[in-house]
């Protein structure tokens, strides 16, 4: 019975994921055209073309790279949640991996999919509250946001944020966390354009991790002996 509860609630998220992907998808991209319809200037599409060839091909390369990496993580409907309501990287992947660490569930299973799409549900609520407070406030608030004193402060807001949660995985093992740190780091530094494209560099960084995993793996037995 729950087996066919299950499925029943698997092609439901695919539907309904779908269904919301596409409507998403469909309001994004006729949103200019709207915009130009109703004030009478429409988008230019050779120009949006040419803007198209010159950044679109990476951000579909990191697209792809994206859903290959974030949806086992996040199950199918917290893989729809997600990629909809957006802002993966600063928001929902931090507030998934987040609750499945306090829930104490593994990736791939019934129970992650399922505390995956509650938290980022809760995220994605939380952020529409947060950002229609912000649009309420924004006048009022304006002189404190623009103080000298907070701008270090939201300057190092990102940072922070994934400082502290790379921190819990690269606790665990810190000789098989160092290597791609260290490597992508002297990358970076050396070639500070790549910097722009974090997202595409995961692919190479995350190689490396399971490369020096499996070496580990196949030399101790299991991945904990490296650590003694």
């Amino acid at each position: 019975m729950n087996n066919e509860y299950l499925e029943k609630y698997n092609k439901g998220t695919h539907i309904i994921g779908r269904l919301a992907s596409a409507i998403a998808l469909f309001l994004l991209v006729g949103a200019p055209f709207l915009i130009g319809k109703v004030i009478g200037g429409m988008p230019d599409l050779s120009a949006v073309a040419k803007g198209f060839i010159s950044v679109g091909l990476v951000w579909t390369i990191s697209s792809v790279v994206e859903f290959l990496v974030y949806t086992p993580m996040l199950g199918a409907g917290g893989g729809y949640l997600a990629f909809i309501t957006g802002n993966l990287i600063n928001m929902k992947i931090p507030c998934a991996m987040n609750a499945k660490e306090m829930a104490g569930t593994r990736s791939g299973t019934t129970e992650n999919e399922i505390i995956s799409t509650l938290s980022i549900a809760a995220s994605s609520l939380t952020t529409i509250v947060v950002l229609a407070l912000g649009v309420l406030l924004l006048t009022p608030l304006q002189p404190i946001l623009q103080s000298e004193t907070l701008q270090p402060a939201f300057a190092n807001v990102v940072p922070a944020l994934f400082g502290a949660m790379a921190y819990q995985y690269f606790r665990k093992n810190l000789k098989l966390a160092m290597a791609p740190l260290i490597i992508m780091s002297v990358l970076f530094i050396l070639v500070p354009a790549l910097i722009s494209q974090a997202s595409i560099m995961i692919l190479p960084s995350g190689a490396i991790t399971i490369a020096l995993a499996y070496m580990i793996y196949k030399k101790n037995g299991t991945i904990e002996k490296a650590e003694k």
